[in-house]
């Protein structure tokens, strides 16, 4: 039989006072029982002797008991609020600073302790240690995400641990369509789409469409991708896009997600796959405010080159990394404000300025992926009002990113095209299937 690790750390604990409490109990009931055998004796009933100690002795185990059957462990439910940090978190509840920082360093194997989720709830245990008068840690079980809890309780030993624990996720595919009125963003959660499902989307299709200047009205694109629910049917998060399909301006392009889940591409029908060394545009649903070129510059009103493309777009919009590599700078530049720049290779970097913040855990060394945010739309620098201020530097020169020309994706041969064909052909055969159920 599984023992709860509290219970079994409680019945450790107080297993002297556990035997203290049977041998008393045996004492109350023999008692008792003497009491009743001997109600009518008046001899017994008569004699005095002891009478105020018994009394006083009775009222003694009556405590002592009531003092076992009382828990030493608080059960909290404590909800996250703004600026809430591990470690004030548990100083209110008086917990031992040891043990704040033991639960902190097991907590930073997972994520930021001072970054918590505002809104979530702690589920907190505390035990009462009256020698000290303050409280020891049995359980600390804290979201991290909507699917993922970290638990940090005490094993038998007493030393503080870990662990994850995903919540059971059901997958469902999911396949949505829609018409394109005003811009893909919009007309995409029109469908019920995930935001950061339709930012996959834009990722796998910039490689190949310009959205600010490529997208028509009544354009249409539809998609197949996952998404997982809890037990309870709330939608939890997003997965996998493995269909995709845009009629664009009059040209058609389809793509189909191929690989496994740890390296996959996305080919089109021919087997060629789309992905370059960089996105045509880094951002979503934005207008083309200013071209590469030379222009008078709206502040300084002078003539200057604009060694970049401005892309104007509301606040808050989020940022791609238009190619994988590594951050070499995130800070303050000046007229350029809040800015980023990533070394993809030997051949290409690209900058993004005038941001309004960065994307958590964005800076200098780190390793990002296409398609990532980075960080958000803003005014920040020398700037008249919110945009994307974006360059591209191959080999040391500043170029027309609009203008340039990218080496082509892979092209599946051999073995591997016709792995890719039975794969096509099975995507066919579910969307024609999905589209009858639909229907």
């Amino acid at each position: 039989i599984k023992i709860n690790p509290i219970m079994h750390q409680f019945l450790k604990q107080n297993r002297e006072k556990t035997k203290l409490f049977i041998l008393f109990t045996f004492i109350v009931t023999f008692s008792l029982l003497l009491t009743v055998v001997f109600k009518n004796d008046e001899k017994i009933k008569n004699k005095e002797i002891n009478a105020s100690f018994q009394y006083e002795d009775l009222t003694s185990i009556k405590e002592f008991l009531l003092t076992l059957i009382k828990s030493p462990f608080i059960n909290i439910n404590y909800e996250i609020k703004s600026g809430d940090s591990i470690q004030q978190i548990l100083k209110k509840f008086k917990v031992h600073n040891n043990e704040i920082q033991a639960v902190i360093n097991q907590y930073k194997k997972y994520s930021n302790p001072n970054q918590l989720l505002m809104s979530n709830k702690i589920d907190l245990i505390i035990e009462e240690n009256l020698s000290e008068k303050n409280y020891s840690i049995a359980k600390f079980a804290i979201p991290i995400t909507k699917s993922t809890t970290i638990e940090i309780t005490k094993d038998e030993q007493g030393k503080i641990v870990s662990r994850k624990i995903i919540t059971k996720l059901y997958e469902k595919r999911i396949l949505s369509e829609n018409v394109i009125k005003n811009n893909l963003y919009s007309s995409a959660i029109e469908a019920k789409i995930n935001p950061d499902t339709i930012i996959e989307f834009a990722r796998i299709f910039g490689f190949e469409i310009d959205f600010q200047r490529d997208i028509r009205e009544n354009d249409y694109f539809k998609i197949i991708y996952d998404k997982y629910f809890d037990e309870n049917g709330e939608f939890v998060k997003s997965g996998s896009i493995h269909y995709a399909h845009m009629s664009v301006n009059g040209r058609e392009i389809t793509l189909y997600k191929f690989g496994d889940d740890k390296n996959y591409s996305y080919f089109d029908i021919n087997g060629k796959s789309v992905e370059k060394a960089l996105m045509k545009t880094p951002i979503n649903g934005a207008r083309l405010s200013s071209s590469f070129g030379m222009r008078k510059h709206p502040i300084l009103g002078f003539n200057k080159k604009h060694t970049g493309t401005d892309f104007a777009a509301p606040s808050e919009t989020p940022i791609m990394a238009s190619g994988s590599g590594t951050i070499v700078l995130a800070k303050w530049c000046g007229g350029g404000g809040n800015c980023i720049k990533i070394k993809h290779n030997s051949t290409y970097e690209t900058i993004y300025a005038h941001m309004k913040s960065f994307a958590r855990g964005m800076k200098k060394g780190k390793k990002v992926r296409q398609g990532e945010i980075i960080g958000y739309v803003g005014s920040t620098g020398m700037s008249t009002g919110p945009h994307l201020h974006y360059e591209v530097v191959v080999n040391g020169k500043k170029v027309n990113s609009q203008k340039l020309k990218l080496p082509s994706g892979k092209v599946l041969k051999d073995n591997e095209r016709k792995l890719f064909e039975v794969h096509r052909i099975k995507t066919d055969v579910l969307i024609a299937e999905m589209f009858a159920e639909k229907k």
